[in-house]
């Protein structure tokens, strides 16, 4: 379970977001203990009026407790974790706010305690904080039998994929076959009788005929790379010049280069709008998909709520009526009935409560598995249209520097290829 957490002022701006719908999707206020008052914005201005007579200006400890996404964590695991923080950092019997937040398929924790000791008018210290939350997070992947990310066992195993999003999805162009590019060459040669010839079929495959600081003739490619005429035909440089002419009637590699960036550029700035509008198109059917789930999941929670009211308040009246009043009621007290009778109602109530919030918590966990589902779907369909874009923005970034002239020819790639 990843723990974040943070001493903080600002207790009424917190307030509002342990509160904020917009966006998590369902918002469960679990328990506010130790506060005169019994909801979220209430126990935040308390906090702060106790504060007010201290010095401290970091008055509360925020926290956050996130289980792997695929896991379904009941609040009684949360609540243990919760314990042991307490326990470890010295905040034991501190008032504390807890709200459940789900969001994408994910349900996590946050837990906001106050740090002002009420009997002494100080706050607690919270020493190494981070380094016993450290030992506590990777405790409870243990004992929950959880996967241990690796960045926990060492700070050098740490997945790539949380990096972030330019990071992770840089991508390398996929180079020319040196025996595709030969091959097509040399055809483009056998066919072609002189320079326009020669040149026209170069462009139809990609290729742009220009002239080469040291063998006269080069094909450029589209990335800018250089390949020599002859050495990729096989052939002298005065028999290639023989056909083709002389050399300097043609643009020089920088030229082409910044040609080709001008014609292309306006075009990458074509592909990358129209690849948003698909982008946005492909992800709205989804999002309307998500916002359909999330109303049905609220009603279908509070159809629940209201069914074990109902169940409640039914159970309750049979309880009731087996105690019975008057002298009936004396003479079961004098036989012992009546705490037969009370023994068996507490059973009852405990059962009916553990039954309660397990279909409660079956709910949420199948509600949850519903909307995983959907998120895979949403995070393939987001992965997919943003590799696209950032690709078209690499290669729209890349030409504005070859138009520009910012982007020097690398010598080594005007020698050609030694396929053997």
């Amino acid at each position: 379970m990843i723990l974040k957490a943070s001493k903080r002022s600002g207790g009424a701006q917190l307030g509002q977001h342990l509160l904020k719908t917009e966006e998590n999707e369902h918002v469960e206020i679990h328990e506010v203990s130790g506060f005169v008052s019994d909801s979220v914005t209430g126990a935040m201005n308390e906090a702060y009026a106790l504060a007010r007579g201290t010095k401290c200006r970091q008055y509360l400890f925020s926290m956050s407790l996130s289980p792997p996404p695929q896991e379904s964590v009941r609040p009684e695991v949360f609540e243990k974790a919760l314990g042991e923080i307490e326990e470890k950092l010295g905040l034991s019997g501190q008032p504390r706010v807890i709200v459940f937040h789900e969001k994408e398929g994910r349900r996590h924790c946050h837990a906001v305690w106050s740090r002002i000791d009420a009997q002494t008018m100080t706050a607690k210290d919270l020493p190494f904080f981070k380094l016993k939350l450290n030992k506590i997070a990777k405790q409870l992947y243990l004992e929950n039998g959880w996967d241990m990310p690796k960045g926990f066992t060492s700070a050098k195993l740490r997945d790539p994929r949380n990096f972030t999003l330019d990071e992770w999805q840089q991508a390398k162009r996929a180079g020319l076959d040196p025996r595709e590019l030969k091959s097509a060459i040399q055809s483009c040669w056998k066919q072609a009788d002189g320079r326009q010839a020669f040149a026209a079929a170069l462009e139809e495959r990609g290729l742009f005929l220009a002239r080469g600081d040291r063998r006269g003739f080069v094909a450029v490619t589209l990335d800018g790379d250089v390949f020599a005429i002859s050495r990729m035909i096989g052939a002298k440089a005065k028999d290639v010049q023989a056909r083709l002419g002389d050399p300097a009637k043609l643009l020089s590699v920088d030229e082409t280069r910044q040609k080709l960036a001008s014609e292309i550029a306006p075009r990458l700035s074509r592909y990358i709008v129209e690849s948003k509008r698909i982008a946005k198109l492909a992800m709205k059917p989804l999002k309307e998909k998500r916002e359909a789930l999330k109303v049905q999941h609220k009603a279908e929670r509070q159809a629940s709520d209201k069914l074990h009211a109902e169940r409640w308040n039914a159970e309750q009246r049979v309880r009731s009526s087996r105690v019975r009043k008057g002298l009936a009621g004396a003479w079961d007290f004098l036989t012992g009935k009546y705490f037969r009778l009370r023994k068996q109602n507490e059973m009852e109530v405990k059962w009916a409560r553990e039954r309660d919030n397990t279909e409660r918590h079956a709910l949420i966990s199948g509600q949850m598995s519903e909307r995983q589902t959907l998120q895979n779907q949403i995070r393939e369909t987001r992965h997919r249209q943003a590799q696209r874009i950032l690709s078209l923005y690499r290669d729209s970034a890349k030409f504005q520097r070859i138009r520009d002239g910012r982007s020097a020819p690398s010598p080594a790639r005007n020698r050609g290829l030694d396929l053997g």
